[in-house]
């Protein structure tokens, strides 16, 4: 493809003053051979693939952003539901995959290793029980690991048993990890109608229909879209999704030649473009100026949910027409703590976590770093996350929720978790009881939607 000057002048601008980024290069590597009824065999069998298959990833991704111009936030690894690889030892304590995990991750020199999670939409097997179970602890003793539970879908309903136990693992890691804000939360989501392929953290894994090795790429740019929406303040909406649509494009083709150079270095096949617009707490990184920009007086009032739906799509279909391999989440971010516009929102009170439910219903992923009192009970984050997996499982859609319930903070209070995790204050959570509902247990059945064959 030709460039011509101007091209490369916008290109150049986008980088150095509107904050676009590759957010992500990320290793999907199988480890499905990796299993052994020894525990110690079988972390040493994870730690040694890990290094062997990720050794140059670094090195690559810092050479790109170099022969490119283009940053590259986050060099990441994810890798086979260790649920699935741990299956076969002899015992029930799955922390030592996880220290293997984060020993590998250090070693090779990435920020994160995504892939400490069970898939158990429809029930549980040995291995996932031991996993969940060994999520405080792995997530209290690792730096870099992050874990994810898959709860439901749209084929197979929604397993309520594993809602309650959630609940339950989200106020056992945020004990575990108080020390430091209950930031072990931070690296924990629940999912509903979970994607193999998915570069970002901490829902990453490596799916079973995966290859070998995979690379996957997560853009952003946020900046940039609300740049480009600033040159159309009179146009009506629907030149706004155009232009939306046409700075996705630009975006994404960045992303295609990154993925596709390191793919070609680190002998790996191609994957992925994730066209997820991901916020961070910089000024000028925030989807929720994006839809201020848009016409909103602040994020969370009326009319959020229009815009937002719109926002999405238009990513979508511009992400769409610049790579023939687009997926992942590819969406719109709204990860209260990542994103300076919805934490200014919260602190002003035009952003609720009901208003979050709403909007989780037209963009990626869902309820996302979101501080909660630490004395909300397991049970109302089990709800929580019920009511999340719902509207994935009736839409069709991915849906998640990575909620950090800090001990001893209150509504008013704010905590700090730092880097791109940014900062985050404490959001009110209704009172009203749903311990009864969660008790139940059992399973929620799978929708009529999902009788598609």
């Amino acid at each position: 493809m030709l460039y011509n000057v101007k091209d490369i002048l916008e290109t150049t601008s986008m980088i150095t003053q509107q904050n676009l980024d590759v957010r992500t290069i990320t290793m999907g590597i199988s480890l499905r051979d990796c299993g052994h009824p020894d525990m110690k065999v079988c972390a040493q069998k994870v730690y040694d693939k890990i290094c062997q298959k990720a050794e140059n990833l670094v090195k690559v991704g810092e050479q790109l952003e170099l022969e490119f111009g283009v940053p590259i936030i986050n060099k990441r690894i994810s890798v086979t539901p260790i649920s699935m690889v741990g299956e076969s030892c002899d015992s029930a304590d799955y922390v030592p995959l996880a220290k293997a995990l984060d020993d590998a991750g250090k070693n090779v020199g990435v920020n994160f290793v995504g892939g400490f999670s069970a898939l158990v939409d429809k029930g549980y097997t040995k291995g996932d029980r031991n996993l969940i179970a060994s999520i405080p602890e792995a997530l209290a003793t690792t730096d870099i690991v992050c874990s994810s539970v898959s709860v439901g879908s749209t084929k197979c309903g929604i397993n309520m048993d594993a809602v309650k136990q959630m609940g339950e693992i989200v106020k056992a890691t945020a004990e575990r990890t108080k020390h430091i804000d209950a930031l072990g939360c931070a690296k924990l989501v629940v999912f509903c109608n979970a994607v193999p392929d998915n570069p970002f953290m901490a829902g990453a894994f490596h799916g079973v229909t995966e290859p070998e090795t995979v690379i996957n790429v997560g853009v952003s740019g946020p900046g940039v879209v609300k740049v480009a929406l600033e040159k159309v303040r009179d146009g009506n909406i629907g030149e706004v999704a155009e232009v939306i649509k046409k700075t996705a494009f630009k975006i994404t083709r960045v992303g295609q030649m990154v993925a596709q150079e390191a793919a070609k270095r680190l002998n790996s096949q191609f994957g992925i473009i994730d066209l997820s617009l991901a916020p961070t707490p910089a000024i000028g990184d925030s989807v929720a100026r994006i839809l201020e920009e848009i016409g909103l007086e602040s994020c969370g009032g009326p009319g959020t949910t229009a815009t937002l739906a719109m926002l999405n799509d238009a990513v979508k279909k511009g992400g769409l027409m610049a790579s023939s391999y687009v997926g992942g989440l590819s969406g719109a971010f709204i990860p209260v703590s990542e994103d300076e516009g919805m934490i200014a929102a919260v602190e002003k009170g035009s952003l609720s976590l009901e208003k979050l439910e709403a909007m989780t219903c037209v963009c990626s992923v869902g309820l996302d770093m979101i501080a909660i009192p630490g004395d909300t009970s397991a049970a109302t984050i089990s709800a929580i996350i019920a009511d999340e997996a719902a509207i994935g499982m009736i839409n069709n859609k991915t849906t998640a929720v990575r909620v950090i319930p800090v001990p001893g903070k209150v509504v008013g209070d704010r905590v700090e978790f730092g880097g791109l995790l940014g900062y985050a204050p404490i959001i009110p959570v209704s009172t009203f009881s749903a311990e009864k509902f969660i008790s139940r247990g059992g399973r929620i059945p799978a929708p009529v939607r999902s009788l598609t064959n």
